[in-house]
Parts: C-alpha cells; structure tokens; sequence
C-alpha cells in the first residue's frame, strides 16, 4: 500500500507543478487559523478565572471586555485567514483536475488502436468523468481538512498537557482507545473501495454499450435478458458501495462517541478535581472546550482518510490509464513525401493482434499509382486489417509497407493520413451543421466545392430540404437513415482530394440505384488515384485493375476480373455464387 502511494504522488507530481508555492501559503493560512483557534480555549479561560474572582467581590469589567474583543479580532482573523486556505486549495485542486483531464485527452490520440479494441468505452469515459470528479471532490473535501486537524491535534494535545497534565491525559487515553479502533476500520475498508469504483465502470460501460445497441436489444426481444444482466451489475455496484459507504458513513457516529466519552470524563475527572482545590473552574472550562477541539481534529482525519481513499482508488484508474503503452513518438522525423505519386508495395507482411496468434501470413503485393486496388474474400479472411495495417493504426509485425517507395514506419502518421481519403462501414458523424461535417478540418474548402461534392454522391437534393440547407445542424432533432449518413461521409472523402483512397464497405449500407450512383462519383474520384476497395459486392469491382483474394490471411489468388475467373478458383466461385444469389432473389 505505501509503495502504491509513493508510485501514486511521484506521478501526480508533474500536474502539480507551480503550485508548491500556492500549497505552501494555504498550509501557512490553515496553521494560522489553527492556532487562533487553539489559542481560544486560553484567553476563555483567563476571562472565567477573572469573573470566578469577582463573584467574591468586584468584577474586572474592563479586563473581560479586552479578552472578548481579543477573542472576537482572533476568531475573525482566523475565519478570514481559513476562507482564503480554503480559496486556494479549491483553485489549486480544480486546475490540478483540468491539467488531468488535458492530460487524458492527449493521452487517447497517443495510445494505439487495441487500447480501445480491448476496452469498453463506456470504462474509458467512466476514469475521464466519474474518477476525476470523485478525485476532485475527495481532495476538495479533505485536503484542508486534513491540514488544519494535524495542526489543531498537536496544538490542542500541547496546550492540554501545559494547563494541566492530569486532565490532559485522562482525555488523551479516553480518545486514543476509539481513535485506535477506527484506524483498524479504515484499513480494512480500503479495498471496497477500489471495487466500487471499478464496479461503477462496469455499470457505465454495459448502459453505453445497451444503448448504443438498442434497436438490436429491442428487436431480438432483449429486454429482460439485458435488464437482468443490468440488475446484476447494479446489484454488485449497490454491495460495493453500500459496503464502502457503511463504513465511510460510521467513522463519524464512531467519532462523535469518542468525542462525548472523553468529554465526559474529563467533566468527571475535573469537577473532583475541583472539588479538592486542585484546579480552578476556568481551566475546567478551558478543558471542556479543548476535549472538543481535540476530538474535531480525530473525527476530521478519520473521515479525510476515508475521503482520500476514495481518491486514492479514483486515482488508480486514472493513472492506470495515463501509464498505458503509447504510440511510438515521431517528433525526430521528417516529412518523406513533397508529393504522394501513390504506388504502394506490401513486402512479406506478417502480423497478429495477439504476438502468439499470426493472422496475416506473408502478404505481398504492388499497387501502382493509379491502379484501383479491390480486395475481396470471406468474413474473417484479413481485408480490413490490411487496411489497417496501411492506415498504420496497427504496426506490422514483420516485412514493411511503403508509399512510393518510403516505408511508412519512417513517415509520420499525420504524412501516412493525410495521404489517404478514407470511407468506412461505420459512420460517424458528429454534432455540427452538414457544411462542417462535410469540411471537417479541412481548410481553404469553398461552398461550391461542399455543394459539388454532395451532388456527385446524389445527397444534395436531400440536404436542400432540409430547414437550413447545409447549415442544418445534426442533432437528435434530424433523422438521417444510414444510407444518407454513409452518403455524407463519401462526401467528405471526395473534398479530401487525397492521393490514395480507402473504400470498406462504402456502398453496402445504400440501395442498389444509390450505389450506382456512388459507384459513378467513386470511378470519376478514383482516376488518377491508387484506389484500395473493400467489397462484398463483387459485380462493383469488375473494373478493378488488380483484385487480391483473400483467405485466412493469405493472398491466394491475384489478377483482374478477367484473368481471375479464367482461373475457375476461389474468386471464380464467390462471383458466380454471389449472381447465383441474386438471381434467385430477383
């Protein structure tokens, strides 16, 4: 645990930089107001000595009345001095929490690709949202705290033991005993903490991952399955917490007992005391008040060290993901390319997801500048991990990939994307007007060239019927099908204007008219252009000049149309199975 600690503030130190300063002058404040505080119970003291004196004759009015405005300028001070701790701390933890969340969101565009394949979203958004803000509130709520207790401790056990040594140790020893009793508590409660935060994850994630599916959900009839798997979750999630919670909640009850226990016993102790002339009635007084100082600051690190155990599990999860493996850095490299002629040659390529399970077996091939590229075969076989291999979000793991005769390990991965126009299965689409979504950082893009390249894909008709025209904004109030989503991103791509373009599965999500319609733009976009389609559909790759086939990872046959179903092989027979289909529906 303390080396969990230790490992803990050596990497909060580099987001705490420049507020040493800042933390040294609230921890000044806080001991100031601590002491004031501490100071108190002595000039109360003083004053009831005097008044017990004058009962027996005259009161010292004057006297009294300059302890009670000493008193009041202390406390005064003191409230003003903790305000401003407390101003400064709160200032230094929110910027402290911004420099985190910073941190987080240059750390997810450093982290590869199998990051996020190997972890829910809903995980990752849970230690961006969820764990800062437990972190923040926690350190909120104790750091302060938990500075001014320790102060007001050592204070008020000093003061105690210098006004009367036997009161002082009969509320010390009173104290200690529960003190020593919760220490044991917290301890053994710090793992249920961790569990609730990493349960509360797992709630988070499977509600995204629900409601992202939920027209699935509803159509299988999934409803109860996924409601008792969600009762599940909730129910581990309520046990954690609850457990936690529990003993989070019953330090300050436990607390408060001890405060009252040792209260009384000093109140015992001192009135026999008393009672045999061995003290007088203020120090009585000024005991009764620092048994209450005493057990304030007891009760207020006990429930720090709950508070910062929240925080110490919140923060766990969200350094965890900050020390994940990154991408290898490229500041030393240089741009390889002026200008993307476009051949692209894979040379004995070898890769897996996992080291030990190979999925691409020695995969060579040459696509020169110009060609249209098909890649074609089975679910499975390995067409969109080439491409992601190509796009670099994957690094091979033997032989290389190179653009013009560069291999694309010594580009930058901005040189590698920004030499490609890129269409995916899966759209995405974010919340803007159309014209941004269309543009999407791009520069020096005019609205005739948007308007151009939404006719060439057939969605300008649609966009003007909408209330804005293209300065629609896309949000939960406009329902666009799939297929007008899919036109929208080929859209994109065509005002690119890349060198290289990427195709997986564009036209599958649009009708049959639609898709010759694109398949139109896509012949006018790709000359010129090294073109790389991936497509079900084999009648749109006909034209294709070179057509790989896959299968288990390995290029089993290669050509064009033509030449490939002269062969009568595997390509030979997914084409006419594929027309064979169709026919029948038809």
């Amino acid at each position: 645990m303390e080396n969990k600690k230790k490992s803990l503030l050596s990497q909060m130190a580099p987001y705490l930089k420049g507020y040493k300063a800042l933390f040294g002058l609230a921890v000044i404040f806080t001991v100031i107001s601590s002491t004031i505080t501490v100071i108190g119970p002595d000039r109360l003291k003083e004053m009831t000595d005097t008044m017990t004196k004058g009962l027996a004759g005259k009161i010292d009015l004057d006297k009294i009345a300059g302890i009670a405005f000493t008193l009041a300028l202390m406390y005064i001070g003191g409230a003003l001095v903790s305000y401003a701790a407390s101003f400064i701390v709160s200032t230094m933890i929110q910027g402290f929490s911004q420099r985190l969340r910073n941190a987080i969101a240059d750390k997810i565009n450093k982290v590869p690709l199998k990051y996020f394949d190997s972890h829910s979203q809903g995980d990752t958004l849970s230690r961006v949202t969820n764990d800062v803000d437990l972190m923040t509130q926690s350190f909120n709520q104790s750091l302060v705290s938990m500075v001014a207790a320790v102060v007001l401790l050592i204070g008020s056990v000093f003061m105690m033991i210098k006004t009367n040594g036997t009161l002082a140790a009969t509320a010390i020893l009173s104290v200690f005993t529960g003190f020593a009793l919760s220490s044991i508590i917290m301890v053994k409660s710090q793992p249920l903490f961790k569990r609730q935060q990493k349960n509360l994850a797992n709630v988070s994630g499977y509600v995204e991952e629900i409601y992202s599916g939920h027209n699935v959900v509803s159509s299988y009839n999934a409803r109860q399955q996924s409601k008792e798997r969600f009762e599940v979750l909730n129910n581990q999630l309520f046990s954690s917490m609850w457990k936690s919670q529990f003993f989070s909640g019953i330090m300050m009850p436990l607390m408060q007992f001890i405060g009252n226990f040792g209260y009384v016993m000093v109140c015992i102790v001192g009135a026999r005391m008393a009672l045999n002339g061995d003290v007088t009635m203020g120090t009585i007084v000024a005991f009764m008040t620092y048994v209450r100082i005493f057990t304030q600051p007891i009760s207020q690190i006990a429930q720090g060290i709950t508070q910062l155990q929240s925080a110490n599990a919140a923060m766990g999860r969200v350094f965890e993901f900050l020390n994940e493996e990154e991408m290898e850095a490229e500041d030393h490299k240089q741009r390889q390319l002026a200008t993307v002629k476009g051949d692209v040659n894979f040379d004995n390529v070898f890769f897996g997801y996992q080291p030990d399970k190979i999925i691409i077996h020695d995969f060579s091939a040459h696509a020169k500048a110009g060609q249209k590229v098909a890649i074609v075969g089975p679910t499975g076989a390995g067409k969109t991990t080439i491409v992601n291999l190509l796009m670099r979000f994957y690094e091979v793991g033997k032989g290389s990939i190179s653009i013009d005769g560069v291999n694309v390990h010594d580009m930058k991965r901005e040189e590698v994307h920004d030499a490609f126009a890129m269409v995916l299965q899966d759209t995405w689409l974010f919340e803007g007007t159309i014209k941004e979504n269309l543009i999407y950082n791009q520069e020096h893009i005019t609205d005739e060239q948007v308007i151009a390249a939404a006719k060439a894909v057939g969605v300008h008709h649609f966009i003007k019927t909408l209330p804005e025209g293209y300065d629609t904004v896309l949000d939960d109030s406009v329902t666009l099908s799939i297929g007008q989503k899919q036109l929208l991103t080929i859209a994109r791509a065509l005002l690119k204007d890349s060198p290289l373009l990427i195709l997986d599965e564009a036209t599958s999500s649009v009708d049959t008219r639609t898709e010759e319609l694109i398949q139109k733009a896509m012949d006018k976009l790709m000359e010129g252009r090294t073109s790389f389609v991936i497509a079900h559909r084999l009648s749109t790759i006909r034209n294709a000049d070179l057509i790989l086939v896959m299968k288990d990872g390995n290029i089993i046959e290669q050509g064009n149309h033509d030449e490939l179903m002269a062969q009568d092989g595997f390509y030979a027979d997914l084409y006419n199975s594929q027309f064979t289909e169709e026919d029948s529906v038809a």
